[in-house]
């Protein structure tokens, strides 16, 4: 069955561009842990938090600040991730990430699970 993601400005409730929308179904893949990326086109913004560093959040380009400034209010005493400074990175992609989802990173479940 088909399937479209929706994506939304966590601030605004905005949605995306065709172009956009579909970097950010590109930045579903990314394995990241308390990451800010910039999406290009379009300047949106993309917390990958994770764990104690919350779910991932958007922003369009009117709200990049409220986005930041929200993330660290909520986490930045949890950890220094939330107070990293522009530029961002577009992709943290590299060989190593591109080895961990051959090997199952992005699996809903584990490879090596008991059971």
């Amino acid at each position: 069955m088909p399937v479209q993601v929706v994506f939304r400005c966590d601030i605004c409730g905005a949605t995306p561009d065709r172009t956009v929308r579909g970097a950010l179904e590109r930045s579903l893949r990314e394995l990241g842990f308390g990451e800010y990326l910039d999406i290009e086109p379009g300047r949106w913004l993309l917390w990958l938090g994770g764990g104690p560093l919350g779910r991932r959040r958007y922003a369009c380009p009117e709200h990049r600040g409220e986005l930041t400034a929200d993330v660290r209010e909520h986490y930045g005493t949890i950890a220094g991730h939330p107070w990293k400074r522009p530029p961002y990175p577009t992709t943290l992609r590299s060989a190593d990430t591109e080895r961990a989802i051959r090997a199952g990173g992005l699996a809903a479940r584990s490879r090596w699970a008991l059971g």
